[in-house]
């Protein structure tokens, strides 16, 4: 198969009277002799700006880019930008999201752990709830839903004197099991997701699915529209995704979120902020037109015109012991993926629509996502948010999974054999709606298995 042929099979309609004719081989195989090919080798296939954009828009694209990547600290001492706290989770949104590049998900190196004061730090890191060779992770409890941010501003450099709040109890909420963990999702392609309409994604919910796959929309407790952002798919927009996110992981007030969060929903004393509430507004006097608009749009600005990861269809060399990929086991890869039933969630593209940016009007978004929730069993974390239950969540997109370090919404490993796995607990979870895919899976040659693995690494 060429890559021209492949990259047609991405976006091309999947019928499933056809996928209902295709044969497996029945047999369950436990002793898994197939290898995750590991992180695609090479210069990362994400970073760039969409092709098409505009230069006014890639002016702006770069300006967002410079405040995504910016450090925030207690004072702005050293050329940072003041204001972060009085809670936290990390100093800048490059920090979480970094690999293979810039707006990317967590790095192999947790930031971290030399970011919180060092006695916050050390208390983290003797719960298990970070690590240096770990993923960026966020706290929430499933008793409130809520995140709980890691850091507080007592200790950091520059911070106020007269504050002395406290840090969740973690250990207590670690010892009655009401902890789970999220780690930061990727943002490449992210203005094609928000380019596709809502009826677009309204009619991917209406196909009929095999295999007890169903799935749904999440929907804004506001207008009602479909949301899409986020693990399960709550957030509507890149605008409230940025603004939302600048606050509850840097504390930073924003023309979104104006409000610090304190903990638990009790605000901390006034004390202990740096600055004023909407510390984060238009720069109304900027000196360019790039620069005027608040970080939070900036930073949406970036995501907008961030283009989505390239697939390397051709082959590639994988970093677990150099693997060699050829294009023949991914379109094998692709052919299976298909067959087995993975498709039904992780549809291989969804068209944009109308929109006024010509980078981002009626393309093609190759995905592999319906960007709908569903229940995943034993998988899920026990929190809702908005019309996605506790045991639901949004269709991860694959595309840059060649290049992505911890898998699942909570960063537990790096294998994809383990991560396929845990879709329905190797196949005997009933609850999962993936259930039956995952059981087709495993029914399969480990040729097949194995051309799987090497067709996801190489989206």
């Amino acid at each position: 198969m060429t890559a021209i042929h492949l990259r047609e099979a991405f976006t091309a309609r999947v019928t499933w009277a056809v996928i209902l004719t295709v044969p497996i081989v029945m047999g369950m195989s436990r002793a898994w002799a197939q290898t995750d090919p590991g992180i695609r080798t090479g210069a990362p296939a994400a970073g760039a700006v969409v092709s098409g954009a505009s230069s006014n828009e890639s002016k702006f694209f770069s300006a967002g880019k410079d405040a995504f990547s910016e450090v925030q600290t207690a004072d702005g001492a050293g050329g940072t930008e003041a204001g972060l706290g009085p809670r936290f989770n990390l100093n800048s949104c490059a920090g979480c999201h970094a690999f293979p590049a810039v707006g990317g998900a967590s790095p192999a190196a947790n930031p971290q752990v030399s970011v919180g004061p060092a006695s916050q730090v050390n208390l983290l890191t003797s719960l298990g709830i970070i690590s240096a060779s770990g993923p960026v992770r966020e706290v929430r409890f499933k008793s409130d839903g809520g995140v709980h941010d890691l850091f507080t501003i007592v200790g950091v450099p520059g911070g106020p004197s007269n504050c002395s709040i406290l840090q969740p109890d973690f250990s207590g909420h670690l010892s009655s099991k009401d902890v789970v963990f999220r780690i930061p999702t990727p943002t490449f392609g992210s203005g094609l997701i928000e380019a596709i309409p809502d009826s677009t994604i309204l009619a991917a919910a209406a196909i009929p699915k095999p295999f007890g796959i169903r799935g749904h929309v999440n929907r804004n407790g506001n207008d009602g529209t479909v949301t899409r952002f986020g693990w399960k798919a709550q957030n509507k927009s890149l605008v409230i995704f940025s603004g939302e996110a600048y606050n509850v992981e840097q504390g930073v007030t924003n023309e979104v979120f104006p409000d610090d969060r304190g903990e638990a929903g009790n605000p901390d004393p006034p004390g202990c902020r740096t600055q004023g509430n909407d510390q984060d507004h238009t720069n109304f006097d900027s000196g360019s037109p790039e620069n005027t608009p608040s970080d939070v749009v900036g930073f949406s600005n970036f995501m907008r015109f961030l283009a989505p990861p390239q697939p390397a269809i051709a082959g590639y060399t994988g970093s677990n012991r150099n693997v060699s990929v050829g294009s023949a086991s991914i379109a094998n890869g692709l052919a299976v993926f298909t067959a087995v039933g993975c498709i039904a969630c992780h549809l291989a593209a969804m068209p944009t629509g109308r929109h006024s940016s010509p980078a981002l009007s009626n393309k093609v978004a190759a995905l592999f996502s319906d960007l709908l929730v569903h229940n995943m069993g034993s998988l899920g974390d026990g929190i809702s948010q908005g019309s996605a239950g506790p045991n639901e969540f949004r269709t991860a997109p694959l595309w840059g999974l060649g290049q992505r370090i911890f898998l699942l919404h909570d960063g537990r490993t790096k294998d994809l054999m383990e991560a396929i796995q845990a879709h329905a607990n190797g196949g005997s979870d009933s609850s999962s709606e993936a259930q039956q895919v995952i059981q087709r899976f495993n029914a399969r040659g480990r040729q097949d298995q194995q051309d799987v693995l090497n067709f996801l690494r190489s989206l």
